[in-house]
């Protein structure tokens, strides 16, 4: 049963989830945490960062990830959580497999056309949107930790955050020297 509300729940979250794999994380979120109770949120956000870190799109490894997991937390196996894993990310990648053998050929007679471009340009400001919902659910304690808790460890974080912001965007360093970078500062500030 697990594995055909995983099956089901990444196939919906495969056929709605515009904007790529960081508009795919709050549908993700929303449904392996809230809805169906598979994953803590530190589960989650642990999922997110290591997607981040390995090769390949971070919604396929992010249903990955989870998928393995909500089967692991489930009590089962190591070979039965690899299933889920499987199951996961077959699921979130079929969606785009049939549409796109499907209209590829449409898509390429009518690209040009008023109707087409209506229907992208609706598309842009939502794709927008699931990427900021996405950086807001990410903005949560087990990210920045809490004042309340331990300042030391939220004004890291907080600091962390923006040179890695200005890093990236104004000194137009590597996103994978900025992870590399980060990851050494957390080793050493935050321990």
């Amino acid at each position: 049963m697990l594995y055909l509300e995983l099956f089901y729940t990444f196939f919906m979250i495969g056929l709605f989830g515009f904007g790529g794999g960081y508009g795919m994380l709050s549908l993700i979120q929303t449904e392996t945490v809230v809805h169906h109770h598979w994953l803590s949120s530190a589960d989650f956000t642990n999922i997110v960062a290591i997607s981040q870190m390995t090769p390949g799109p971070i919604g396929i490894n992010s249903a990955t990830y989870c998928g393995y997991t909500a089967v692991h937390n489930a009590g089962h196996g190591m070979l039965l959580s690899v299933l889920g894993s499987a199951t996961a990310t077959f699921a979130l990648v079929l969606p785009s497999l049939i549409l796109m053998v499907l209209i590829s050929k449409l898509f390429m007679k009518y690209m040009k056309t008023a109707p087409v471009q209506s229907a992208f340009m609706g598309l842009r400001p939502v794709v927008v949107g699931l990427l900021a919902a996405a950086t807001l659910l990410l903005c949560n304690t087990e990210n920045f930790n809490s004042p309340q808790v331990n300042i030391w460890h939220f004004c890291i974080s907080i600091a962390l955050f923006i040179a890695t912001f200005i890093g990236t965007l104004v000194m137009k360093i590597n996103p994978i020297r900025m992870i590399c970078y980060a990851a050494v500062a957390g080793l050493l500030l935050l321990y």
